[in-house]
């Protein structure tokens, strides 16, 4: 039994600016950390009285933002800014007449301990949550606590890779039993489960053990088509085998360009030249994957969510050309397509279906840049016009999808010139953004159409977009050049429209549609 304080920081500072609060207890995840030793961003309470109320007092009290969770329960949540700390503190009525009553309906025996302030060092445990912590067994606090939420499975996946944990039998039962149930729960709930499970280091552990236990084709059903899907030479696997080996090595390179990771120690030596050419960006790729889409959640959770709907489209495109090969002509199109089905389904934000949704739809650009010999100033800037947000996103997932390809090490020729292409694209975005991704605006339309006489039309649209991709090659740098190209370009029109694309329209914010189009390419690669 713990004979020190087990009342996080936050937690004392809040009682004693509160010393009216009706009696409440410590609960779940937080007394189960910090018996642990682990960090605390989420702290639960049960309230013997007003919690609502209790909980609107506390967010005056930090400067925090509070919202409804649920009025009939009477439960509240307090969100403290992420840049202060980001804390999550929830205060719910107590269940049942006492706190042993309201530990009993919860779902595991290591989540089913409280704290009192007044004996912090002891803790209330009525089905022996310390003893399975010591065991490292996760078990149900009662035999029915899935049957009562069926998202506790997803939970109890979570928490035994998170911990280390072995699941006891019957409770691995309940949680394969819960496939059919999970319909039940609100897309809400299940999307903020999910994402969680996605906060993982190594996501791919418990994603593996949700396929596992049928319940991964039951939150994203899109995937189940993949699985023994056939794939051409030289995919060492089929579709869902290699989506799984996909999200596992994504994880490895995330923690090899992680801020703390060791750069002289990768686990191989294709890792190793990952590190060696790609660790400056480390700073830059961490903010970049920190960055939220939403309240709480970011861009590294919907990373992993593309790797895993990536191919979706695959099963809809597979035929075989006239040489026998089989080949999956315009996979990611569809896949986007479906990407964005699943992201609305999951009632993810438009942001988040936004990024998911190009994440998805480009995933095959660094492959096809990899065809030429070096990438080009102008292709960096085409590159991050098209897929926008998801840019850097893309090249990370493009670099885990050859990995994945391969049962052993891709072949050095291959992989060397996707991670050149990689340090390419993210050289030009962290450390040319200005002068390539965003060169600065040098005239405007209305100056182009007075200077030059042209009326108001598609004609400027398609000079600017001329004029940007000339400044990101470098070659028009002041805004005397920046005219004198355009006279030029436009003397040149009269037998011919310039030589442009038109980038993918982007929202307010700079945000890509959720309309999906063919993905603009020089050479188009289907395998």
């Amino acid at each position: 039994m713990p004979n020190r304080s087990l009342l996080p920081s936050l937690a004392e500072e809040i009682l004693t600016h509160l010393p009216d609060a009706p009696r409440l207890w410590l609960t779940g995840g937080a007394v189960r950390d910090q018996i642990l030793g682990r960090p605390i961003v989420d702290l639960d309470f049960a309230v013997d009285g007003e919690a609502r109320r209790l909980a609107r007092r506390v967010a005056s009290l930090l400067g925090a933002d509070y919202y409804e969770l649920d009025a009939e329960r009477d439960t509240g949540r307090v969100l403290i800014p992420a840049s202060r700390g980001g804390q999550c503190l929830d205060f719910a009525r107590l269940r049942g007449a006492s706190i042993e009553d309201d530990l009993a309906a919860r779902d595991f025996t290591i989540d089913a301990m409280a704290v009192s302030p007044e004996t912090p060092e002891r803790v209330v445990d009525p089905s022996g949550g310390l003893q399975d912590l010591r065991d490292q067994r996760l078990r149900l606090a009662g035999p029915t606590a899935i049957e009562d939420d069926p998202l506790r499975a997803l939970r109890g996946v979570r928490l035994a890779t998170e911990l280390d944990l072995r699941i006891e039998p019957q409770t691995l039962a309940r949680i394969r039993g819960a496939a059919s149930s999970l319909s039940s729960v609100s897309p809400e709930r299940i999307r903020d489960e999910w994402l969680r499970v996605l906060q993982s280091e190594r996501p791919g552990r418990p994603i593996r053990l949700l396929d596992h236990l049928g319940l991964l084709g039951t939150i994203f059903p899109d995937i189940e088509p993949l699985r023994g899907l056939a794939q051409p030479p030289p995919h060492a696997f089929d579709g869902l085998t290699h989506t799984l080996s996909v999200i596992d090595r994504l994880g490895d390179l995330l923690s090899l360009l992680g801020p703390h990771s060791d750069e002289h120690r990768p686990a191989d030596l294709t890792l190793g030249e990952a590190s060696l050419r790609l660790g400056r960006f480390r700073t830059g790729i961490d903010e970049y994957l920190r960055h939220e889409l939403a309240p709480g959640r970011t861009r590294r959770e919907l990373l992993f969510m593309a790797a895993l709907l990536h191919d979706v489209g695959k099963p809809l495109t597979g035929e075989r050309d006239a040489g026998g090969r089989l080949r999956f002509l315009e996979h990611e199109s569809h896949g986007a397509r479906l990407a964005g089905e699943r992201a609305r389904a999951l009632r993810l934000s438009n942001d988040e279906s936004d990024f998911l949704v190009s994440l998805v739809l480009h995933h095959m650009r660094p492959e096809t840049l990899q065809a030429g010999i070096v990438v080009s100033r102008r292709a960096a800037y085409r590159f991050f016009q098209d897929t926008g947000q998801a840019g850097v996103g893309v090249v990370l997932l493009s670099l885990a999808d050859l990995l994945g390809k391969y049962a052993a090490s891709p072949p050095q020729a291959e992989w060397g010139g996707r991670v050149g292409v990689a340090r390419s694209l993210l050289q030009a975005f962290f450390e040319a953004h200005s002068e390539i991704v965003d060169p600065q605006r040098l005239v405007t339309g209305e100056e182009v159409m007075q200077t030059l006489g042209l009326q108001p039309g598609p004609t400027i649209g398609r000079l600017m977009e001329t004029l940007r991709e000339a400044q990101a090659e470098g070659g028009v740098r002041t805004r005397d050049e920046a005219l004198a190209f355009l006279r030029a370009t436009l003397a040149g029109m009269g037998q011919t429209e310039p030589k442009v694309r038109t980038p993918i329209a982007k929202q307010p914010g700079g945000k890509a549609p959720h309309a999906m189009g063919r993905a603009p390419r020089d050479k188009r690669r289907a395998d």
